[in-house]
């Protein structure tokens, strides 16, 4: 999700605080499950939104309102967290709750901090396994069944082998601000980028990389870019040999296909 004006610049100030929580000792895990049931209630109380947006309240009124509604149901760093946001402008009224889903977010990805390459394909991995899955991909997105059961198919696949962040990203990615299962999971793993400065290249093979591969691939990519990298191999029947990496807008085509191409369009020429 994007954010746009002063929306921008509020985001940036919680993230902050977010921070300073964390360093302070909160648990990034339950403060990124708080913020997310937060969003969750906002999104779907619309006078409470209102209420909250609404810059002709007095923010101490907000506060003392967000107090009564939450207090002793979420951690004071999560409740810390809500009142500066109460205290910021939001160029739509939407932003609010979108941008607490998004600090809950970051939260939930630096819980898993020694883990992030971990979490990172894991949320990469989940994404592919949904995307080339067309029943789970419709039982994910069957607005029939409950969200509740939903979460409970997710558990389902990930409880046991996957990351506890992971998980929560999964099922936050049912009920968020994003379209589909798999949109929200391709946003959360550029957040988990983002949260560690680095780029993600999505590199396409004709066959599984070796531990020297990737490692000399992520190298000259960093070196490139200024920046580390991480790699999303996919393995591509149609990758005749070599291979292909997106990285941003940014597409190296080393394929034997492209190769072919490159030559007819010469001969042809």
């Amino acid at each position: 999700m994007s954010f746009r004006g002063t929306s921008a610049g509020g985001l940036d100030v919680v993230l902050g605080e977010l921070q300073t929580a964390l360093t302070g000792g909160a648990d990034a895990a339950s403060v990124g499950a708080e913020l997310f049931a937060v969003a969750g209630i906002l999104r779907s109380e619309p006078s409470l939104r209102r209420i909250a947006t609404d810059m002709s309240v007095a923010t101490e009124a907000k506060q003392t309102l967000a107090a009564e509604i939450f207090g002793g149901k979420v951690s004071e760093a999560t409740l810390g967290l809500l009142r500066s946001a109460l205290g910021r402008r939001w160029t739509a009224t939407r932003d609010l709750a979108d941008a607490l889903e998004h600090v809950g977010v970051v939260a939930v990805v630096r819980s898993a901090d020694a883990d992030s390459a971990r979490l990172a394909d894991e949320l990469f991995g989940f994404g592919q396994v949904v995307s080339g899955n067309p029943e789970l991909r419709d039982a994910l997105s069957d607005r029939s069944r409950s969200i509740a059961d939903k979460g409970t198919l997710l558990r389902s696949l990930l409880e046991g082998k996957a990351l506890a962040a992971t998980v929560a990203l999964a099922e936050q990615a049912l009920q968020g601000s994003y379209r589909t299962v798999g949109a929200a999971l391709t946003a959360f793993q550029q957040v988990a980028a983002d949260v560690h400065e680095q780029k993600i290249a999505t590199v396409h093979v004709a066959r599984p990389l070796g531990d020297a591969e990737r490692s000399r691939l992520m190298a000259a990519l960093s070196t490139h870019y200024h920046r580390d990298v991480h790699l999303n191999v996919v393995v591509d029947p149609e990758v005749l040999g070599g291979i292909r990496v997106e990285i941003g807008e940014d597409v190296i085509d080393g394929t034997v296909l492209s190769r072919l191409d490159a030559a007819r369009r010469k001969l042809a020429g």
